[in-house]
C-alpha cells in the first residue's frame, strides 16, 4: 500500500506541474525558458509547491491509508466515546471547528493532520489508549490541538514550498554557471545535469535541517498549547511514560513524523525535540502560567 500510495502522489505531483505549464503556455502565453532567471525562478515556484500542496491537501487521506485509521462515526464503546467528547471540548476551548477523530494499531502515538484547522483529523494509536491513564491521553490530544489551532500544517507546507522553490532554483542556476560551455555559450546538457543533481542533493540537506529546526520549534509550541488548553500534568506526565520506551516502539513513518507526539532522529534531522527537553520547557511555562507539576 505505502509504494502505490508514493506512486500515485508522484502521478498527481507531476501531472500537477505538466498541467500548470501547460495553461501558463496555452492560455497566458508565458513560455518557461529554463536559461532566463525568471522562467528558472517560475518553474521552481510549481516544481517546489506542487508536490507540497498537494501533500496538504491529500494529507488526511493519505493518512487514514497508510496509518489504517479508523474514523469514529458513532462511538462503539465508552472509550470511543469518551475520545471523541474530549475531542470536542478541546476543540471548542481551543476555537476551531470539530476535527475527525480516529484510532489506528500501531505503536503508542497520535498525529493531527489535515489542510486547515477546520477540516482536520485527530488519529490515537489503539496501544497509547491501552498505557495511558485518561489525563494523559487528554494531554496528547491537547498537544495535537495546538497544532491545529496555530495551523502548523499550513505553515510547514508553505515553508517546505519555499524551500523545494530555492533547491530547484539554485541548484540549476548554479549548474548553468558551473557546467563546461560549447561555442555558443550553451552548457553541456550532461554536465549539467550531473551538477545540477549534485547540487540539489546538497542544498536539500540544508533545506531539510532547516525545515526540522521549524519542527521541533512547533513541537515546543503545540506543548505551550497543551499547557493551556488542559494544564501541564497530561502532556508532562504523559510524556515522561513515552520517554521510557524504547525508541524505535514509538517511531511513526518518516512523513508522518512532523505532527506525531514523539519522533526521533539524529538531532538536525529530528522533527522532534528531545524528551527530557520537552518537559523542561514545559515546566518553566508551568511555573511562569502558576501551575506546579
Amino acid at each position: 500500500m505505502g509504494i502505490v500510495l508514493f506512486l500515485l502522489m508522484n502521478l498527481a505531483v507531476m501531472a500537477s506541474i505538466y498541467l500548470t505549464i501547460f495553461v501558463l503556455e496555452a492560455v497566458f502565453g508565458i513560455r518557461l525558458d529554463q536559461s532566463t532567471v525568471s522562467g528558472l525562478l517560475i518553474l521552481s515556484f510549481i516544481v517546489g509547491f506542487s508536490g507540497s500542496l498537494i501533500s496538504l491537501f491529500l494529507s488526511k487521506w493519505m493518512a487514514k491509508m497508510q496509518m489504517g485509521v479508523r474514523v469514529i462515526e458513532s462511538p462503539a464503546n465508552a472509550t470511543e466515546e469518551w475520545l471523541v467528547s474530549t475531542v470536542a471540548k478541546l476543540a471548542d476551548e481551543a476555537g476551531i471547528g470539530m476535527p475527525e477523530v480516529g484510532i489506528f494499531d500501531g505503536p503508542p502515538n497520535a498525529f493531527a493532520t489535515g489542510w486547515n484547522r477546520n477540516d482536520a483529523l485527530v488519529a490515537v494509536s489503539t496501544s497509547l489508549l491501552d498505557m495511558m491513564e485518561p489525563k494523559e491521553v487528554e494531554g496528547v490530544l491537547a498537544h495535537e490541538i495546538s497544532h491545529i489551532k496555530h495551523g502548523d500544517m499550513i505553515t510547514m507546507t508553505l515553508l517546505q514550498g519555499v524551500l523545494n522553490t530555492f533547491v530547484f532554483f539554485l541548484s540549476r542556476l548554479l549548474a548553468q554557471i558551473l557546467a563546461p560551455k560549447d561555442e555558443e555559450g550553451n552548457p553541456s546538457p550532461m554536465a549539467y545535469m550531473a551538477i545540477s543533481f549534485v547540487l540539489e542533493m546538497v542544498l536539500t540537506l540544508f533545506a531539510t535541517m532547516l525545515a526540522m529546526w521549524f519542527s521541533r520549534y512547533r513541537e515546543y509550541k503545540a506543548d505551550e498549547g497543551a499547557v493551556r488548553l488542559d494544564g501541564p500534568r497530561g502532556i508532562y506526565y504523559a510524556l515522561a511514560k513515552l520517554g521510557q520506551l524504547p525508541k524505535e516502539q514509538v517511531a511513526l513513518p518518516s512523513d508522518m513524523k512532523a505532527f506525531g507526539i514523539v519522533g526521533f532522529l539524529e538531532y538536525l534531522f529530528a522533527s522532534h525535540p528531545p524528551i527530557e527537553k520537552r518537559l523542561e520547557h514545559i515546566k518553566e511555562v508551568a511555573i511562569q502560567m502558576g501551575y506546579q507539576i
